[in-house]
């Protein structure tokens, strides 16, 4: 077809799940509801410690009322499903958590076994190691569900008993207009080098936003993408660009042992998953500073907290440095959150968006990122904006309440000034009206969309 990469042939979901995700669980469907998992383990599996290789890692029938929590998960078009001791599974859609149905708490018994029977042998070891683990997991289901769903799986201890939260992946990659992300956003993917910085609390749409923008660079750059996740949540096929993506846990052993070799890899752009400790902030400034592009995100909630997160990571000595590498490969940070609809039905999303120029790298080699948002309050013509002028547009646009803006306020006082005082600017909220973006399943002309978010 036009415009794709030659030689190689767009891959369906499910066969870049398999290609994938070695370690995947798969859930097919039989006559009844009940369900059964396909056997998986191949010679580049790779096994932990205390496993023997020679037994094949072949697991029994998942917890049917799991399965079942799962299912409603999907056609409730909710987010998340929690599994806890002395509760029932619970539910979150539209940012409201709520029990699945009227079934009985689960005991600390039926938690451990429905959640162990969705574990390999070699991930039961892990968890039984370290006390957490994270997968993603595939459920196909077509009779219940209509499609096969993944989502990426969180099992941890508390109070001595298992829990797990399961977060749904949206099927597809919506574009950045979908999501309601300002247009300037989307200038980022055509960046021929640099660092891009997607940061937010958890659950605020970082990973859909960041897929967002390496499909973009997918679709329009004939380049190799290579990806550091943990776990894999969305599936890139090749389009324009060769995408290879790696999972911490299977295909590499850690953040930091992955980027140790990606610039050996011939990479063009390199996404990582998170920002988690020094020496991968380290890899990545260098990926960057050599003429890479480079995207990453951080849980952070501004962009002046997200460059002193960065900086802090050092040690004193090294802090001057760092400054220096940031002013020069920062091009821009995007901060989000997650905020309710004025109707209830749904989410949209509130940016906060940083474009580096020279004066702002000046700031950040200066040591005066306290000044960034001046700056960024009046830069709207270079597509950048504060939270506070966007949760402030979109109360004066009737998209979302007072309340619910004030909430999510940085300034509450400067927002109250803003809120019916913010002009608005043609391009810097275009998509903001449209609806769409990060609650699952949700239409966009129903002016709903980003719950389904990741991460």
């Amino acid at each position: 077809m036009p415009g794709e990469l030659t030689g190689f042939t767009p891959v369906s979901a499910s066969a870049a799940v398999s290609a994938t995700h070695r370690d995947e669980i798969r859930v097919l469907p039989t006559k009844r509801r009940r369900t059964r998992v396909a056997p998986r383990s191949g010679p580049g599996d790779w096994i932990p410690r205390g496993v023997d290789p020679a037994v094949p890692d072949v697991l029994g029938v998942p917890d049917v009322d799991l399965i079942d929590a799962l299912h409603e998960v999907v056609l409730r078009r909710a987010s998340d499903l929690h599994v806890s001791v002395a509760a029932p599974p619970c539910i979150r859609r539209d940012g409201d958590l709520g029990p699945v149905g009227a079934g009985p708490a689960w005991s600390s018994l039926k938690a451990d076994r429905a959640i162990r029977s969705i574990l390999t042998r070699a991930q039961q070891v892990i968890f039984d190691r370290d006390h957490e683990l994270d997968f993603a997991y595939t459920l196909e289901d077509a009779a219940v569900t209509g499609v096969s769903s993944r989502f990426r799986v969180n099992v941890h201890q508390q109070r001595g008993a298992v829990g797990a939260v399961f977060r749904l992946i949206p099927h597809e990659i919506k574009d950045l207009k979908a999501l309601g992300i300002p247009q300037s956003v989307s200038a980022f993917a055509g960046l021929p080098r640099g660092l891009v910085l997607v940061a937010g609390p958890t659950g605020s749409g970082k990973s859909t936003t960041l897929a967002a923008l390496v499909d973009l660079v997918n679709s329009t750059r004939a380049d190799h993408i290579v990806t550091v996740e943990d776990p894999i949540e969305f599936l890139h096929a090749h389009k324009k660009s060769l995408v290879t993506q790696r999972e911490v846990g299977h295909d590499t052993a850690s953040f930091a042992s992955a980027l140790k070799h990606v610039l050996r890899q011939d990479p063009d752009v390199i996404l990582i998953g998170e920002l988690r400790d020094l020496e991968t902030i380290q890899v990545a400034l260098t990926a960057a500073e050599t003429g890479h592009l480079v995207f990453a995100t951080l849980h952070t909630q501004s962009a002046a907290q997200t460059i002193d997160r960065i900086i802090d990571v050092f040690p004193p000595h090294q802090q001057n440095q760092v400054r220096a590498q940031l002013a020069q490969t920062l091009q821009g940070v995007v901060c989000q959150t997650l905020v309710k609809w004025a109707n209830g039905a749904g989410r949209v999303a509130a940016t906060e968006v940083l474009v580096t120029a020279p004066a702002i790298a000046n700031l950040i080699r200066e040591g005066k990122t306290h000044q960034i948002e001046s700056m960024m309050q009046t830069g709207r013509e270079r597509g950048m904006h504060t939270m506070d002028q966007h949760l402030a547009e979109l109360v004066n646009m009737g998209q979302i309440t007072r309340a619910a803006a004030l909430a999510k306020a940085h300034d509450i006082a400067g927002l109250e000034l803003l809120i019916h005082r913010t002009e608005p600017v043609a391009g810097a909220f275009a998509f903001a009206a449209v609806g769409a973006g990060y609650d699952s399943g949700h239409d966009a002309d129903n002016n709903v969309g980003f719950a389904r978010a990741v991460n």
